[in-house]
Protein backbone atom coordinates (compact mmCIF):
# COMPACT_ATOMS: atom_id res chain seq x y z
CA UNK A 1 0.00 0.00 0.00
CA UNK A 2 1.41 3.40 -1.02
CA UNK A 3 1.89 6.26 1.40
CA UNK A 4 -0.93 8.16 -0.33
CA UNK A 5 -3.31 5.23 0.05
CA UNK A 6 -2.29 4.88 3.69
CA UNK A 7 -2.93 8.59 4.23
CA UNK A 8 -6.41 8.29 2.76
CA UNK A 9 -7.56 5.91 5.50
CA UNK A 10 -8.13 8.51 8.28
CA UNK A 11 -10.03 10.74 5.86
CA UNK A 12 -12.34 7.93 4.79
CA UNK A 13 -12.89 6.89 8.41
CA UNK A 14 -13.88 10.49 9.21
CA UNK A 15 -16.35 10.23 6.33
CA UNK A 16 -17.78 7.06 7.92
CA UNK A 17 -18.10 8.93 11.24
CA UNK A 18 -20.02 11.77 9.54
CA UNK A 19 -22.24 9.30 7.70
CA UNK A 20 -23.20 7.58 10.96
CA UNK A 21 -23.77 10.81 12.88
CA UNK A 22 -25.84 12.45 10.15
CA UNK A 23 -27.81 9.28 9.49
CA UNK A 24 -28.95 8.94 13.09
CA UNK A 25 -29.76 12.65 13.29
CA UNK A 26 -32.09 12.36 10.27
CA UNK A 27 -33.75 9.37 11.95
CA UNK A 28 -34.23 11.29 15.21
CA UNK A 29 -35.51 14.37 13.36
CA UNK A 30 -38.16 12.31 11.56
CA UNK A 31 -39.26 10.60 14.77
CA UNK A 32 -39.42 13.84 16.74
CA UNK A 33 -41.28 15.72 14.03
CA UNK A 34 -43.76 12.86 13.60
CA UNK A 35 -44.43 12.72 17.34
CA UNK A 36 -44.95 16.51 17.40
CA UNK A 37 -47.35 16.47 14.46
CA UNK A 38 -49.07 13.10 14.82
CA UNK A 39 -48.80 12.37 18.56
CA UNK A 40 -48.09 8.98 20.20
CA UNK A 41 -44.30 9.31 20.32
CA UNK A 42 -43.68 5.62 21.01
CA UNK A 43 -45.56 4.50 17.90
CA UNK A 44 -43.96 7.15 15.71
CA UNK A 45 -40.41 6.45 16.85
CA UNK A 46 -40.92 2.69 16.69
CA UNK A 47 -42.29 2.65 13.15
CA UNK A 48 -39.84 5.25 11.86
CA UNK A 49 -36.80 3.48 13.34
CA UNK A 50 -38.03 0.18 11.90
CA UNK A 51 -38.64 1.70 8.47
CA UNK A 52 -35.30 3.50 8.52
CA UNK A 53 -33.30 0.40 9.47
CA UNK A 54 -35.14 -1.71 6.90
CA UNK A 55 -34.41 0.91 4.25
CA UNK A 56 -30.74 0.92 5.23
CA UNK A 57 -30.76 -2.81 4.66
CA UNK A 58 -32.17 -2.25 1.17
CA UNK A 59 -29.46 0.34 0.51
CA UNK A 60 -26.76 -2.05 1.70
CA UNK A 61 -28.11 -4.75 -0.62
CA UNK A 62 -28.24 -2.39 -3.60
CA UNK A 63 -24.66 -1.24 -3.02
CA UNK A 64 -23.33 -4.37 -4.74
CA UNK A 65 -24.69 -3.10 -8.05
CA UNK A 66 -22.56 0.06 -7.92
CA UNK A 67 -19.44 -0.41 -10.01
CA UNK A 68 -16.78 1.74 -11.57
CA UNK A 69 -15.34 4.66 -9.65
CA UNK A 70 -16.68 4.00 -6.15
CA UNK A 71 -15.33 7.28 -4.74
CA UNK A 72 -17.34 9.21 -7.33
CA UNK A 73 -20.45 7.20 -6.42
CA UNK A 74 -19.88 7.83 -2.73
CA UNK A 75 -19.54 11.59 -3.28
CA UNK A 76 -22.75 11.73 -5.35
CA UNK A 77 -24.68 9.80 -2.71
CA UNK A 78 -23.23 11.91 0.11
CA UNK A 79 -24.46 15.08 -1.59
CA UNK A 80 -27.87 13.53 -2.23
CA UNK A 81 -28.14 12.42 1.40
CA UNK A 82 -27.35 15.96 2.49
CA UNK A 83 -30.12 17.40 0.31
CA UNK A 84 -32.78 14.78 1.08
CA UNK A 85 -32.01 14.45 4.79
CA UNK A 86 -31.35 18.16 5.23
CA UNK A 87 -34.59 19.33 3.67
CA UNK A 88 -36.81 16.46 4.86
CA UNK A 89 -37.93 18.32 7.99
CA UNK A 90 -38.75 21.46 5.98
CA UNK A 91 -40.81 19.47 3.48
CA UNK A 92 -42.70 17.64 6.21
CA UNK A 93 -43.34 20.76 8.27
CA UNK A 94 -44.63 22.80 5.33
CA UNK A 95 -46.83 20.06 3.87
CA UNK A 96 -48.32 18.68 7.11
CA UNK A 97 -51.52 20.73 6.79
CA UNK A 98 -51.63 20.56 3.01
CA UNK A 99 -51.48 16.84 2.22
CA UNK A 100 -54.25 14.36 3.05
CA UNK A 101 -51.66 11.55 2.85
CA UNK A 102 -49.00 13.08 5.06
CA UNK A 103 -47.96 9.75 6.58
CA UNK A 104 -47.18 8.39 3.11
CA UNK A 105 -44.85 11.34 2.44
CA UNK A 106 -43.25 10.87 5.86
CA UNK A 107 -42.38 7.23 5.25
CA UNK A 108 -41.28 7.85 1.66
CA UNK A 109 -38.75 10.43 2.89
CA UNK A 110 -37.63 8.19 5.77
CA UNK A 111 -37.22 5.27 3.37
CA UNK A 112 -35.32 7.31 0.79
CA UNK A 113 -32.96 8.70 3.42
CA UNK A 114 -32.44 5.21 4.88
CA UNK A 115 -31.65 3.69 1.48
CA UNK A 116 -29.11 6.42 0.69
CA UNK A 117 -27.42 6.12 4.10
CA UNK A 118 -27.46 2.32 3.75
CA UNK A 119 -25.52 2.62 0.49
CA UNK A 120 -22.71 4.66 2.01
CA UNK A 121 -21.05 2.35 4.55
CA UNK A 122 -20.77 -0.64 2.16
CA UNK A 123 -19.31 1.64 -0.52
CA UNK A 124 -16.80 3.04 1.99
CA UNK A 125 -15.81 -0.47 3.03
CA UNK A 126 -15.23 -1.43 -0.62
CA UNK A 127 -13.13 1.71 -1.10
CA UNK A 128 -11.09 0.85 2.00
CA UNK A 129 -10.65 -2.86 1.27
CA UNK A 130 -7.42 -2.26 -0.65
CA UNK A 131 -6.12 0.07 2.05
CA UNK A 132 -6.76 -2.02 5.19
CA UNK A 133 -6.65 -5.64 6.23
CA UNK A 134 -10.13 -7.13 6.51
CA UNK A 135 -10.09 -7.40 10.32
CA UNK A 136 -8.90 -3.79 10.63
CA UNK A 137 -11.38 -2.64 8.01
CA UNK A 138 -14.39 -4.09 9.84
CA UNK A 139 -13.31 -3.02 13.32
CA UNK A 140 -12.38 0.56 12.40
CA UNK A 141 -15.38 1.28 10.18
CA UNK A 142 -17.89 -0.05 12.69
CA UNK A 143 -16.10 1.60 15.62
CA UNK A 144 -16.37 5.07 14.09
CA UNK A 145 -19.92 4.25 12.97
CA UNK A 146 -21.04 3.45 16.51
CA UNK A 147 -19.16 6.41 18.01
CA UNK A 148 -20.93 8.70 15.54
CA UNK A 149 -24.30 7.24 16.51
CA UNK A 150 -23.54 7.76 20.20
CA UNK A 151 -22.54 11.38 19.62
CA UNK A 152 -25.73 12.05 17.66
CA UNK A 153 -27.94 10.52 20.36
CA UNK A 154 -26.35 12.74 23.02
CA UNK A 155 -26.20 16.10 21.25
CA UNK A 156 -29.64 15.81 19.62
CA UNK A 157 -31.79 16.24 22.79
CA UNK A 158 -29.27 18.20 24.86
CA UNK A 159 -27.93 20.73 22.33
CA UNK A 160 -29.48 20.62 18.88
CA UNK A 161 -33.23 20.71 19.56
CA UNK A 162 -33.05 23.28 22.41
CA UNK A 163 -30.76 25.69 20.51
CA UNK A 164 -31.33 25.07 16.80
CA UNK A 165 -34.77 23.48 16.54
CA UNK A 166 -35.76 20.63 14.26
CA UNK A 167 -35.47 22.36 10.89
CA UNK A 168 -32.04 23.90 11.44
CA UNK A 169 -30.75 20.67 12.94
CA UNK A 170 -31.50 18.61 9.84
CA UNK A 171 -30.21 21.37 7.54
CA UNK A 172 -26.97 21.66 9.55
CA UNK A 173 -26.26 17.96 9.19
CA UNK A 174 -27.12 18.15 5.51
CA UNK A 175 -24.38 20.79 5.31
CA UNK A 176 -21.97 18.41 7.09
CA UNK A 177 -22.71 15.69 4.52
CA UNK A 178 -22.03 18.05 1.64
CA UNK A 179 -18.86 19.42 3.30
CA UNK A 180 -17.46 15.90 3.43
CA UNK A 181 -18.44 15.32 -0.19
CA UNK A 182 -16.84 18.61 -1.26
CA UNK A 183 -13.58 17.88 0.54
CA UNK A 184 -13.41 14.42 -1.02
CA UNK A 185 -13.91 16.02 -4.45
CA UNK A 186 -10.73 18.03 -4.00
CA UNK A 187 -8.72 15.35 -2.24
CA UNK A 188 -9.47 12.66 -4.83
CA UNK A 189 -9.71 14.94 -7.86
CA UNK A 190 -6.91 13.10 -9.68
CA UNK A 191 -8.87 9.86 -9.34
CA UNK A 192 -12.18 11.35 -10.50
CA UNK A 193 -13.36 11.75 -14.04
CA UNK A 194 -14.88 15.21 -14.62
CA UNK A 195 -14.36 16.16 -10.98
CA UNK A 196 -15.38 19.72 -11.88
CA UNK A 197 -18.99 18.61 -12.23
CA UNK A 198 -18.95 16.94 -8.81
CA UNK A 199 -17.46 20.09 -7.30
CA UNK A 200 -20.19 22.18 -8.94
CA UNK A 201 -22.84 19.73 -7.72
CA UNK A 202 -21.47 19.98 -4.17
CA UNK A 203 -21.25 23.79 -4.34
CA UNK A 204 -24.85 24.16 -5.50
CA UNK A 205 -26.06 21.78 -2.79
CA UNK A 206 -24.09 23.70 -0.17
CA UNK A 207 -25.55 27.06 -1.26
CA UNK A 208 -29.11 25.67 -1.20
CA UNK A 209 -28.65 24.16 2.27
CA UNK A 210 -27.08 27.33 3.63
CA UNK A 211 -29.99 29.39 2.31
CA UNK A 212 -32.41 26.93 3.93
CA UNK A 213 -30.51 27.18 7.24
CA UNK A 214 -30.62 30.99 7.14
CA UNK A 215 -34.34 31.22 6.28
CA UNK A 216 -35.48 28.34 8.53
CA UNK A 217 -37.49 30.70 10.73
CA UNK A 218 -39.30 32.05 7.67
CA UNK A 219 -40.08 28.49 6.54
CA UNK A 220 -41.56 27.71 9.95
CA UNK A 221 -43.53 30.97 9.94
CA UNK A 222 -44.91 30.23 6.46
CA UNK A 223 -46.02 26.74 7.50
CA UNK A 224 -47.68 28.00 10.64
CA UNK A 225 -49.46 30.81 8.81
CA UNK A 226 -51.00 28.14 6.59
CA UNK A 227 -51.98 26.04 9.60
CA UNK A 228 -53.53 28.76 11.78
CA UNK A 229 -56.31 31.04 10.66
CA UNK A 230 -55.53 33.82 13.15
CA UNK A 231 -52.46 36.04 13.38
CA UNK A 232 -49.53 34.35 15.12
CA UNK A 233 -48.33 36.55 17.97
CA UNK A 234 -45.74 34.21 19.42
CA UNK A 235 -44.02 31.03 18.27
CA UNK A 236 -41.21 29.21 20.02
CA UNK A 237 -39.83 25.69 20.19
CA UNK A 238 -38.80 24.65 23.68
CA UNK A 239 -37.04 21.34 24.42
CA UNK A 240 -40.48 19.93 25.25
CA UNK A 241 -42.96 21.40 22.76
CA UNK A 242 -43.82 23.94 20.07
CA UNK A 243 -45.65 26.89 21.62
CA UNK A 244 -47.94 28.98 19.39
CA UNK A 245 -50.05 31.95 20.49
CA UNK A 246 -52.59 33.36 18.02
CA UNK A 247 -54.78 36.47 18.12
CA UNK A 248 -57.96 37.48 16.34
CA UNK A 249 -59.97 40.66 17.00
CA UNK A 250 -62.01 38.88 19.68
CA UNK A 251 -59.99 35.84 20.70
CA UNK A 252 -56.55 34.67 21.81
CA UNK A 253 -55.59 31.01 21.56
CA UNK A 254 -52.71 28.87 22.81
CA UNK A 255 -51.53 25.79 20.91
CA UNK A 256 -48.97 23.24 22.10
CA UNK A 257 -47.60 20.98 19.36
CA UNK A 258 -50.57 22.04 17.23
CA UNK A 259 -53.18 21.13 19.86
CA UNK A 260 -55.48 23.84 21.17
CA UNK A 261 -55.01 24.45 24.91
CA UNK A 262 -57.44 27.31 25.46
CA UNK A 263 -59.45 30.06 23.83
CA UNK A 264 -59.70 33.31 25.77
CA UNK A 265 -63.40 33.46 24.86
CA UNK A 266 -64.42 30.44 26.90
CA UNK A 267 -61.44 29.28 28.98
CA UNK A 268 -63.24 30.57 32.10
CA UNK A 269 -65.77 27.72 31.75
CA UNK A 270 -62.98 25.16 31.87
CA UNK A 271 -60.97 26.74 34.69
CA UNK A 272 -63.95 27.59 36.89
CA UNK A 273 -65.22 24.01 36.51
CA UNK A 274 -61.75 22.63 37.21
CA UNK A 275 -61.04 24.61 40.38
CA UNK A 276 -64.14 25.72 42.26
CA UNK A 277 -66.22 22.55 42.91
CA UNK A 278 -63.30 21.16 44.91
CA UNK A 279 -61.73 24.24 46.46
CA UNK A 280 -65.05 25.85 47.46
CA UNK A 281 -65.80 22.72 49.50
CA UNK A 282 -62.65 23.31 51.63
CA UNK A 283 -63.22 26.53 53.62
CA UNK A 284 -60.12 25.86 55.71
CA UNK A 285 -57.78 25.08 52.82
CA UNK A 286 -54.48 26.96 53.05
CA UNK A 287 -52.02 25.10 50.83
CA UNK A 288 -52.69 24.27 47.18
CA UNK A 289 -50.67 22.29 44.64
CA UNK A 290 -51.13 22.69 40.87
CA UNK A 291 -49.55 20.06 38.62
CA UNK A 292 -49.37 21.42 35.08
CA UNK A 293 -51.28 24.62 34.47
CA UNK A 294 -48.25 26.65 33.43
CA UNK A 295 -50.52 29.29 31.88
CA UNK A 296 -51.57 30.45 35.36
CA UNK A 297 -55.30 30.33 34.54
CA UNK A 298 -56.21 27.68 37.10
CA UNK A 299 -53.98 29.56 39.52
CA UNK A 300 -55.99 32.72 38.84
CA UNK A 301 -59.10 30.94 40.11
CA UNK A 302 -57.30 29.58 43.19
CA UNK A 303 -56.19 33.07 44.22
CA UNK A 304 -59.83 34.16 44.47
CA UNK A 305 -59.84 32.47 47.89
CA UNK A 306 -58.26 34.88 50.41
CA UNK A 307 -57.59 32.13 52.97
CA UNK A 308 -55.06 30.44 50.64
CA UNK A 309 -51.59 31.04 52.07
CA UNK A 310 -49.39 29.32 49.49
CA UNK A 311 -49.61 27.71 46.07
CA UNK A 312 -46.97 25.45 44.55
CA UNK A 313 -47.16 25.13 40.76
CA UNK A 314 -45.15 22.35 39.10
CA UNK A 315 -44.90 22.63 35.31
CA UNK A 316 -42.26 20.91 33.19
CA UNK A 317 -41.58 23.68 30.68
CA UNK A 318 -39.95 26.93 31.88
CA UNK A 319 -40.72 28.46 28.48
CA UNK A 320 -44.43 28.24 29.30
CA UNK A 321 -44.32 29.73 32.77
CA UNK A 322 -41.90 32.44 31.62
CA UNK A 323 -44.20 33.40 28.74
CA UNK A 324 -47.23 33.71 31.01
CA UNK A 325 -45.23 35.73 33.52
CA UNK A 326 -43.93 38.27 30.99
CA UNK A 327 -46.33 38.70 28.05
CA UNK A 328 -48.60 41.67 28.84
CA UNK A 329 -51.74 40.20 27.23
CA UNK A 330 -51.26 36.85 28.94
CA UNK A 331 -50.49 38.44 32.30
CA UNK A 332 -53.73 40.37 31.93
CA UNK A 333 -55.59 37.16 31.11
CA UNK A 334 -54.27 35.27 34.13
CA UNK A 335 -54.54 38.42 36.30
CA UNK A 336 -50.83 38.33 37.18
CA UNK A 337 -51.37 35.08 39.06
CA UNK A 338 -47.87 33.73 38.35
CA UNK A 339 -46.37 36.90 39.83
CA UNK A 340 -48.16 36.54 43.18
CA UNK A 341 -46.04 36.38 46.34
CA UNK A 342 -48.09 33.37 47.42
CA UNK A 343 -46.92 31.33 44.43
CA UNK A 344 -43.84 29.13 44.03
CA UNK A 345 -43.17 27.93 40.47
CA UNK A 346 -41.15 24.72 40.04
CA UNK A 347 -40.09 23.65 36.54
CA UNK A 348 -39.66 19.90 36.94
CA UNK A 349 -41.20 16.65 35.77
CA UNK A 350 -44.34 16.29 37.91
CA UNK A 351 -44.04 12.49 38.10
CA UNK A 352 -40.56 12.62 39.67
CA UNK A 353 -41.31 15.68 41.80
CA UNK A 354 -44.45 14.16 43.28
CA UNK A 355 -42.63 10.93 44.07
CA UNK A 356 -39.88 12.75 45.97
CA UNK A 357 -41.72 15.55 47.81
CA UNK A 358 -42.60 15.32 51.48
CA UNK A 359 -44.98 18.32 51.40
CA UNK A 360 -48.73 18.04 52.02
CA UNK A 361 -51.55 20.05 50.48
CA UNK A 362 -55.22 20.64 51.22
CA UNK A 363 -56.19 20.81 47.55
CA UNK A 364 -54.42 19.51 44.43
CA UNK A 365 -55.24 20.44 40.84
CA UNK A 366 -54.00 17.95 38.22
CA UNK A 367 -54.17 19.81 34.92
CA UNK A 368 -52.09 17.83 32.44
CA UNK A 369 -52.54 17.56 28.67
CA UNK A 370 -54.57 14.63 27.40
CA UNK A 371 -52.82 11.20 27.44
CA UNK A 372 -51.92 11.26 23.74
CA UNK A 373 -48.49 9.67 24.21
CA UNK A 374 -46.67 7.50 26.73
CA UNK A 375 -44.61 10.30 28.27
CA UNK A 376 -47.86 12.00 29.31
CA UNK A 377 -49.68 8.72 29.86
CA UNK A 378 -47.48 7.94 32.88
CA UNK A 379 -49.20 10.88 34.61
CA UNK A 380 -52.50 8.98 34.41
CA UNK A 381 -51.29 5.67 35.87
CA UNK A 382 -52.08 4.11 39.24
CA UNK A 383 -48.41 4.69 40.18
CA UNK A 384 -48.91 8.42 39.79
CA UNK A 385 -52.16 8.45 41.77
CA UNK A 386 -50.52 6.50 44.60
CA UNK A 387 -47.91 9.24 44.84
CA UNK A 388 -50.68 11.84 44.65
CA UNK A 389 -52.46 10.20 47.59
CA UNK A 390 -49.43 10.79 49.84
CA UNK A 391 -49.43 14.58 49.40
CA UNK A 392 -53.14 15.22 50.11
CA UNK A 393 -54.08 15.95 53.71
CA UNK A 394 -56.64 13.60 55.33
CA UNK A 395 -59.48 16.09 54.88
CA UNK A 396 -58.26 17.38 51.52
CA UNK A 397 -59.26 16.55 47.97
CA UNK A 398 -58.04 16.89 44.39
CA UNK A 399 -59.40 17.37 40.88
CA UNK A 400 -58.12 15.71 37.71
CA UNK A 401 -58.60 16.92 34.15
CA UNK A 402 -59.86 13.76 32.46
CA UNK A 403 -60.42 14.41 28.70
CA UNK A 404 -63.78 14.33 26.91
CA UNK A 405 -66.30 11.75 28.17
CA UNK A 406 -68.14 12.16 24.86
CA UNK A 407 -65.32 11.74 22.34
CA UNK A 408 -63.14 9.50 24.52
CA UNK A 409 -65.76 7.86 26.73
CA UNK A 410 -63.73 4.72 27.51
CA UNK A 411 -60.64 6.79 28.26
CA UNK A 412 -62.54 8.96 30.73
CA UNK A 413 -63.80 5.96 32.66
CA UNK A 414 -60.37 4.28 32.56
CA UNK A 415 -59.01 7.33 34.38
CA UNK A 416 -61.83 7.07 36.87
CA UNK A 417 -61.23 3.35 37.47
CA UNK A 418 -57.46 3.87 37.77
CA UNK A 419 -57.93 6.54 40.45
CA UNK A 420 -60.40 4.37 42.36
CA UNK A 421 -57.93 1.45 42.30
CA UNK A 422 -55.58 3.47 44.52
CA UNK A 423 -58.15 4.00 47.28
CA UNK A 424 -59.70 7.31 46.24
CA UNK A 425 -63.41 7.98 46.01
CA UNK A 426 -64.44 9.88 42.89
CA UNK A 427 -67.14 12.27 41.71
CA UNK A 428 -67.18 12.48 37.89
CA UNK A 429 -68.60 15.58 36.23
CA UNK A 430 -68.46 17.34 32.87
CA UNK A 431 -69.20 20.67 31.24
CA UNK A 432 -69.60 22.04 27.75
CA UNK A 433 -66.81 24.31 26.47
CA UNK A 434 -67.53 25.73 22.99
CA UNK A 435 -63.89 25.46 21.83
CA UNK A 436 -63.57 21.83 22.92
CA UNK A 437 -67.04 20.36 23.31
CA UNK A 438 -67.95 18.23 26.35
CA UNK A 439 -65.09 18.00 28.81
CA UNK A 440 -64.67 15.79 31.85
CA UNK A 441 -63.26 16.14 35.36
CA UNK A 442 -62.91 13.92 38.39
CA UNK A 443 -63.13 15.17 41.96
CA UNK A 444 -61.26 12.74 44.20
CA UNK A 445 -60.86 12.36 47.97
CA UNK A 446 -59.82 9.76 50.53
CA UNK A 447 -62.10 10.21 53.55
CA UNK A 448 -64.99 12.60 53.04
CA UNK A 449 -66.28 15.23 50.66
CA UNK A 450 -69.12 17.68 51.19
CA UNK A 451 -70.14 19.65 48.08
CA UNK A 452 -69.92 23.41 48.46
CA UNK A 453 -73.10 25.42 48.82
CA UNK A 454 -71.41 28.77 48.23
CA UNK A 455 -68.83 29.85 45.67
CA UNK A 456 -66.69 33.01 45.37
CA UNK A 457 -68.56 36.04 44.01
CA UNK A 458 -68.13 37.15 40.43
CA UNK A 459 -67.83 33.74 38.75
CA UNK A 460 -69.19 33.66 35.22
CA UNK A 461 -70.24 30.02 34.97
CA UNK A 462 -70.05 27.67 37.94
CA UNK A 463 -72.15 27.67 41.12
CA UNK A 464 -73.63 25.04 43.43
CA UNK A 465 -76.72 24.49 41.30
CA UNK A 466 -74.77 24.26 38.06
CA UNK A 467 -72.32 21.78 39.60
CA UNK A 468 -75.16 19.42 40.52
CA UNK A 469 -76.28 19.49 36.90
CA UNK A 470 -72.74 18.74 35.71
CA UNK A 471 -72.61 15.50 37.71
CA UNK A 472 -75.38 13.95 35.60
CA UNK A 473 -74.24 11.98 32.54
CA UNK A 474 -76.53 11.34 29.56
CA UNK A 475 -76.70 7.82 28.09
CA UNK A 476 -73.94 8.45 25.52
CA UNK A 477 -71.47 9.35 28.28
CA UNK A 478 -72.46 6.99 31.13
CA UNK A 479 -69.85 4.77 32.74
CA UNK A 480 -68.34 2.17 30.44
CA UNK A 481 -66.54 -1.02 31.40
CA UNK A 482 -62.92 -0.02 31.95
CA UNK A 483 -59.56 -1.31 33.11
CA UNK A 484 -56.83 0.09 35.32
CA UNK A 485 -54.06 2.04 33.60
CA UNK A 486 -50.75 0.67 34.88
CA UNK A 487 -47.30 2.11 34.24
CA UNK A 488 -46.14 -1.13 32.62
CA UNK A 489 -48.99 -1.34 30.07
CA UNK A 490 -50.38 2.20 29.69
CA UNK A 491 -53.66 0.91 28.29
CA UNK A 492 -55.09 4.43 28.42
CA UNK A 493 -52.86 5.83 25.65
CA UNK A 494 -53.89 3.18 23.13
CA UNK A 495 -57.58 3.60 23.97
CA UNK A 496 -57.34 7.40 23.83
CA UNK A 497 -55.61 7.40 20.43
CA UNK A 498 -58.14 4.98 18.97
CA UNK A 499 -61.16 6.93 20.23
CA UNK A 500 -59.94 10.31 18.99
CA UNK A 501 -58.93 8.90 15.60
CA UNK A 502 -62.36 7.33 15.16
CA UNK A 503 -64.02 10.62 16.08
CA UNK A 504 -61.88 12.84 13.82
CA UNK A 505 -62.00 10.50 10.86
Amino acid sequence: MTDRARGQVPLLLIAAFVVATCGLIYELVAGTLASYLLGDSVTQFSTIIGTYLFSMGIGSYLSKYFKGNLIAWFIRIEILVGLVGGFSSCILYVLFEQLPYFRLLLYVLVSLTGILVGLEIPLLMRILQDRLKFKDLVSKVFTVDYIGALLASIVFPMVLIPYLGILRTSLLFGIFNVLVAGYLCFYFQKELIKSVFLKLYAAIAMVVLLIGFIVADQIIRFAEIQAYQDTILYAKSSPYQRIILTKSPSDMRLYLNGNLQFSSLDEYRYHESLVHPGLASLPNAKRVLILGGGDGLALREVLKYPQIESVTLVDLDPAMTSLFQSNAMLVKLNQSSLLSDKVTVINEDAFRWLHSTQAQFDFVIVDFPDPSNYSIGKLYTNSFYKSLSKVITPKGCAVVQSTSPFVARKSFWIINETIRSTGFQTKPYHCYIPSFGEWGFLLIWKNEFHPATTYPPGLRFINAEVFQQLTHFPPDMVEAHSEVNYLHNQALVNTFEKEWQEYTH
